[in-house]
């Protein structure tokens, strides 16, 4: 996804590394950039409070139990298959 508009960290880094971000794993510098992109890109802001919303949603019922990485990594190609769908249908 790209809002087309230029910006120092792209459209497509910020959201390969959203949860990074909501799950503060990322240096401070890093999460400077992802909140600048964020206050300038309206698509990306949008697409993180979604983000924001699965992960508190999952945190409230799944508790403080992880998921395993191979789920993770599949809900995050399925997120992003209907992601690419979206796209084309628009």
């Amino acid at each position: 996804m790209s809002c087309g508009n230029p910006h120092e960290v792209p459209c497509t880094e910020v959201l390969d590394r959203v949860y990074g971000y909501l799950d503060g794993e990322l240096s401070e510098a890093d999460c400077a950039k992802i909140r600048q992109h964020l206050d300038e890109c309206g698509p990306c802001l949008r697409e993180f409070g979604l983000e924001e919303a699965v992960k508190r949603l999952i945190a409230k019922h799944c508790g403080c139990d992880p998921a395993p990485a191979a789920l993770r990594s599949k809900v995050l190609v399925r997120i992003r298959q209907v992601q690419a769908e979206l796209e084309v249908a628009d």
